[in-house]
């Protein structure tokens, strides 16, 4: 038996942009129930976008550029068939394509060590918006992954 489809809470618009891709950033970035933290850090990181000269003036516009650069469009579940486990390849849903976008991009402006998280974060945006960067890297081995394995893709429910 399948398991009920789960019942998501309902993201609220942020303050400044009232967009909800970007309090949904916020809540990516928030450690510990620091919500502030984490307004500073995004907000921080939109200034940076926005004051750079080749992204031009709207730092929303960047970062949903980015969202959808590093979203995979193809993943690799594991599958178990008569005593064997495929790695079968399947699209990916697009809420899973943005939430997984999401960790990427932040998890490698977490990686950088010894700059401040926000300009980490700004840096890893653009980046991203570039089709460059760790989290397009993290995408295009995903991709590969799902190439090399399509031989199974039979195996698919």
């Amino acid at each position: 038996m399948r398991r009920p489809i789960k019942k998501r809470p309902v993201v609220s618009p942020d303050i400044v942009y009232g967009q909800v891709d970007v309090e949904r950033l916020i809540n990516y970035v928030m450690l510990r129930g620091q919500k502030e933290t984490a307004r500073k850090i995004v907000y921080g990181a939109f200034e940076i976008i926005k004051n750079d000269k080749e992204t031009g003036d709207d730092p929303v516009e960047v970062y949903n550029t980015a969202l959808r650069n590093a979203g995979p469009l193809m993943e690799v579940r594991s599958r178990r068939v008569g005593g064997a486990n495929y790695q079968v390849p399947r699209e990916v849903r697009p809420e899973r394509r943005v939430s997984l976008s999401l960790r990427w991009i932040i998890g490698a402006a977490r990686k950088q060590k010894g700059i401040p998280m926000h300009k980490a974060l700004a840096k890893e945006i653009m980046m991203a918006a570039k089709e460059e960067g760790e989290a397009i890297k993290k995408k295009e081995d995903m991709h590969k992954m799902a190439e090399a394995n399509r031989a199974f893709a039979h195996f698919a429910w």
